[in-house]
């Protein structure tokens, strides 16, 4: 069995308290819990759904994740 590694980004809804969780390498890998646990586990099954209908071709040309910078701006 191959495994792979994907990074969400996660965020709290302001108005509804809600965890949202997104893959930006993977186009449609959204969700939304109301705890971190249970985002983890409709990340995963998200990230698999979107899985199944990548081509081969699609599979091969995911991005490579690179990191992740925190930017400050004044405003």
């Amino acid at each position: 069995m191959k495994h792979l590694q994907f990074n969400a980004q996660i965020e709290r809804d302001k108005d509804t308290g809600l965890y949202i969780g997104f893959v930006p390498s993977l186009p449609g890998a959204h969700t939304q819990a109301a705890s971190l646990d249970q985002l983890n586990v409709n990340l995963k099954e998200v990230i698999e759904l979107c899985i199944e209908e990548l081509s081969e071709e699609e599979m091969a040309n995911l991005p490579e994740f690179i990191g992740m910078q925190n930017v400050t701006v004044d405003i």
